[in-house]
């Protein structure tokens, strides 16, 4: 039987899946049946921490204006902060609080004074 030489697609598939592995250590980045193992791994974590990320970031904004609005001296917290700035119809993001209370204190604290004073 004469010998078939095999056609160019396979060969190409696996180097473009060698190219998304490049950067694998081992065996990982060099054998083709565990390099696509790996990259379905990495793609459902990637996938997975896509959202694990939008909730780790939502905290940490919470935590920075919750921590500049008690560090003004007033018993006031983040729950009613919040709650005061959706009944003044404010609607600033809590992205948006974040960086106001990291770059400006003195900005969210007139923000906080001025809705104290209208609910009084």
């Amino acid at each position: 039987m004469t010998r078939v030489r095999r056609g160019y697609i396979a060969r190409r598939r696996r180097k473009k899946i060698r190219l998304f592995a490049s950067t694998f250590q081992g065996a990982h980045s060099r054998l083709t049946r565990i390099i696509t193992q790996q990259k379905i791994r990495a793609l459902v974590s990637a996938h997975r921490n896509r959202d694990r990320q939008k909730r780790d970031f939502r905290r940490l904004w919470i935590t920075r204006i919750n921590a500049v609005i008690r560090e003004g001296g007033v018993s006031y917290n983040y729950s009613q902060f919040i709650h005061d700035l959706y009944n003044r119809q404010l609607l600033l993001n809590r992205k948006v609080l974040a960086q106001i209370a990291i770059l400006n204190k003195n900005c969210l604290y007139m923000i906080s004074n001025e809705i104290i004073k209208k609910e009084d």
